[in-house]
């Protein structure tokens, strides 16, 4: 059984749960605390950062990009015309510019600051970083998460899908980060009616359920987290 060297609530690592779900592959978790910088893990990757996969043959891949490339080349002839990464060269420029949109700079104005500053540093030591978290930051993540949702709305609008007529990757990378800053609360669902409604659907899909029971000690779930309806 391949191994997930991950963490519960980084959004990168749920994007590759819930790819590994959608192509019906079962790989053991590994909870990884990045900050601890085990020895172990950094010989797997120096980067020292989650997701990371280990196939059963001891092949290392590492980072959501590369782990959802790896899938795709042995695994996206099993899910035919339902491929995460469409076989038509022009359709998978949409989809990689739209996993990088949610991979790259969704996660650096808002899951990242979000996760950070109401998880991680909690369980940091105060000399590398941790302690209470910065209000300024988490305004600023709020208000950026704002016009991502309305993003996803006008591309919602426009498409069936976020990169067009079928789900792909970048629907799974929307939906993990999205999905980390609605296990915190931070997500104003209420005001992008078509996002929500699309995070909906993918919120139903069978691959999603496992994120859905995750819980972390000590933080705080948003009541309508586990919720399909809400």
């Amino acid at each position: 059984m391949p191994q997930l060297y991950h963490h519960p609530l980084c959004p990168h690592s749920r994007f590759v749960r819930l790819a590994l779900g959608e192509y019906g592959v079962e790989a053991e978790l590994i909870e990884e605390r990045v900050h601890e910088r085990r020895r172990e893990f950094l010989m797997l990757d120096p980067a020292g950062q989650t997701p990371v996969l280990v196939e059963d043959n001891g092949l290392v891949i590492p980072g959501a990009a590369a782990i959802a490339e790896w899938l795709d080349e042995t695994l996206g002839d099993r899910l035919e015309d339902h491929r995460l990464l469409p076989p038509s060269p022009v359709a998978r420029v949409e989809v990689r510019r739209l996993m990088a949109w949610f991979n790259e700079k969704f996660f650096d104005e808002v899951s990242n600051w979000l996760v950070t500053e109401k998880v991680y540093k909690r369980f940091t030591a105060t000399e590398i970083g941790g302690g209470a978290p910065d209000m300024d930051v988490l305004r600023a993540a709020r208000a950026n998460v704002r016009y991502h949702l309305r993003y996803i709305s006008y591309l919602e609008s426009t498409r069936r899908w976020l990169a067009g007529d079928r789900m792909t990757y970048a629907d799974l990378a929307a939906a993990a980060h999205l999905s980390c800053v609605d296990f915190l609360g931070d997500a104003p669902w209420d005001e992008e009616e078509p996002a929500k409604s699309w995070y909906q659907r993918l919120k139903s899909r069978p691959s999603f359920r496992p994120l859905l029971a995750d819980r972390v000690p000590g933080v705080a779930t948003n009541p309508i987290y586990a919720e399909v309806d809400f």
